[in-house]
């Protein structure tokens, strides 16, 4: 699949590095690509432009704010139409136990990644928030045991 930007070498590092750290300063991060400050400023500033960095946020964590419970819902819609399918998607907007969303294909129409307090905060969102929302047809849950890996969203390298 060709790249939908123009990056060059460089331009992979400093999405590496950011990704890895992103609150690097821009002497450091100048130094890591080997570049000076001013480009290195200039070509961050043009990736936010270009919407390929969307934001900066910090990585919580969770069980040490007494979120300790992860899972993940699939959910089936009775109907799937276009406006049904951004109904759906409108509300999940909406729910703070819900922390990212996906429209899936397959068996389900919407894959929810979810944290909660605890198990029973999570069981009543799904039975009464979930199970009673308007064309809601299935809800499988999956609770995580541990997780595994936790890396940047995109495997970031030089291009091939």
């Amino acid at each position: 699949m060709p790249l939908k930007a123009d990056l060059d070498a460089i331009d992979w590092k400093i999405l590496k590095e950011l990704q890895d750290e992103g609150r690097i300063t821009n002497v450091e991060l100048s130094r890591r690509v080997g570049i000076s400050a001013p480009p290195c400023l200039r070509r961050v500033k043009r990736l936010e432009d270009a919407g390929i960095i969307r934001g900066y946020r910090a990585l919580l964590n969770a069980p040490a704010l007494g979120m300790d419970v992860v899972a993940f819902c699939l959910i089936g819609l009775h109907h799937q139409s276009e406006s049904e399918l951004r109904t759906f998607a409108d509300l999940t907007r909406h729910w703070p136990i819900v922390r990212a969303a996906w429209m899936v294909s397959g068996e389900s129409d919407f894959m929810l990644h979810c944290v909660a307090s605890d198990l029973t905060s999570f069981q009543t969102f799904v039975i009464e928030t979930l199970t009673s929302t308007a064309n809601v047809d299935t809800v499988r849950t999956a609770l995580t045991i541990r997780q595994v890996k936790d890396e940047g969203l995109v495997a970031v390298g030089e291009p091939a």
